[in-house]
């Protein structure tokens, strides 16, 4: 089997881009939406700039918010560390992912308005885990404490993609019902 270094799932929620990003572009509701992810702790948050004069914080999480993802499958448990890379409010959320201190992996969120009050919504991730210091050593451990070879990762985030949207897609069309 061919590794697969980029994948994306794609779907169209219901709601306009703003209420989509707020749900996506908070880590802490992430252990919501992903099927691995069940916890994250905040380490340091940079708020997103605000539109009024003086650059008062704003709300969300901002670029450099760093924060540590806890994950599982089955009985296997691990963390990773993530740094904020882009928070663009109804554009583009994305964070890049490392392993004691190698990086991982890109994972992000673009929205795009397609009219009708609705969001395309894609989920992306790109394996960084290629040539470089450490990686074997990465490589052995994601293997040891997920238990799935790098060959598999891919399909593995596939399918939790696909489940992360659909819970997306619920709660903020649900939401928007409600208001």
């Amino acid at each position: 089997m061919e590794r697969e270094w980029v994948i994306e799932e794609s779907l169209v929620v219901k709601a306009g881009p703003e209420a989509v990003y707020a749900a996506v572009a908070d880590p802490h509701r992430m252990a919501g939406w992903s099927p691995e992810l069940f916890a994250v702790w905040i380490r340091r948050r940079r708020h997103l700039p605000d539109s009024a004069p003086g650059g008062a914080a704003g709300p969300g999480f901002g670029p450099e918010t760093v924060f540590t993802g806890f994950n599982r499958i089955g009985w296997r448990v691990w963390f990773t560390d993530a740094r904020v890379t882009a928070a663009v409010p109804g554009e583009n959320f994305a964070f890049r992912v490392s392993s004691f201190g190698v990086p991982t992996a890109v994972w992000g969120y673009r929205l795009e308005d397609i009219g009708d009050g609705s969001t395309r919504l894609t989920e992306y991730w790109h394996d960084l885990r290629r040539d470089g210091r450490g990686v074997r050593f990465v490589l052995l451990l994601a293997r040891i404490f997920t238990g799935v070879p790098a060959e598999r990762r891919a399909e593995l985030n596939r399918r939790g993609m696909r489940a992360t949207l659909e819970r997306v897609k619920a709660a903020v069309e649900a939401a928007a019902e409600g208001s």
